[in-house]
């Protein structure tokens, strides 16, 4: 019941838990993102709220999760409220833009992109050791 009343972006906050994710929301934010993987890994995971193929693929997601490396962090995109972002990362970051699609930038690159139902964070921890 309490989903009838509640705004998109606190039922896709509600939908995960697990991973610490930090919201990706802006166009300057992907910027600086894209700068610090230089520190540290960045993940980014494309999360269509209204898509059951993109719940599924969040759930399988963090199901998997395991806490291996501390410098990996994770971001998730709302395609519903942030669109633009997600067009920016197809223009600027030349990633064809898919939902649900997790991203993995490291020294300023896209180093894995993966959608639907080959999103696997195994991989993608794989990629950091």
């Amino acid at each position: 019941m309490d989903k009838l009343f509640k705004p998109q972006r606190d039922i896709a906050k509600d939908e995960i838990k697990g991973i610490k994710w930090e919201s990706l929301e802006s166009v300057d934010q992907l910027h600086n993102l894209v700068k610090n993987s230089k520190l540290t890994t960045k993940v980014i995971f494309k999360h269509s709220t209204r898509c059951g193929i993109s719940r599924m693929a969040l759930n399988n997601f963090e199901r998997n999760y395991e806490e291996l490396n501390q410098n990996v962090t994770y971001y998730l995109l709302d395609l519903l409220n942030n669109r633009d972002v997600s067009n920016a990362i197809a223009e600027e970051l030349k990633v064809a833009h898919q939902s649900p699609q997790v991203i993995v930038l490291k020294d300023g690159l896209v180093i894995h992109t993966e959608s639907h139902h080959g999103i696997d964070i195994k991989k993608i921890q794989q990629l950091n050791k």
